[in-house]
């Protein structure tokens, strides 16, 4: 994990494409917070972003978790009691009240570039 200082909204370098894992998580930490990161490399778009924290494990486990499109929507399944978090919005499909943050994300080059908020 590499850890990214947060000094005010703006596009950070996380890691490098070659850092991430085809079709699986990896995890970064910027400003002291936990972020999965998703390389899908046969889906548009192909990375997304989304708080590494489980809500009901209460664990920093989300990037470890399995990918699946349930419905036409791509998800991310949490590895310890698998509710299923959309990628694009971090909503939980099984429990309305559950959403994860979501962070734009996008390559430029090799790099890896997040948006997050201080």
């Amino acid at each position: 994990m590499s850890e990214v200082a947060i000094t005010r909204t703006e596009w950070l370098q996380v890691c490098k494409r070659s850092d991430l894992v085809a079709d699986s998580g990896v995890c970064a930490l910027v400003g002291g917070r936990q972020i999965a990161l998703f390389f899908l490399p046969e889906q548009e778009p192909q990375l997304y972003a989304i708080d590494n924290w489980d809500p009901v494990a209460n664990a920093g486990v989300i990037g470890r978790g399995l990918v699946a499109e349930i419905d036409g929507e791509l998800t991310v399944a949490s590895p310890l009691y698998k509710q299923h978090y959309r990628l694009s919005d971090g909503q939980c499909l099984e429990q309305e009240e559950l959403k994860l943050e979501t962070f734009p994300v996008a390559f430029e080059g090799d790099e890896v570039l997040i948006q997050v908020d201080p």
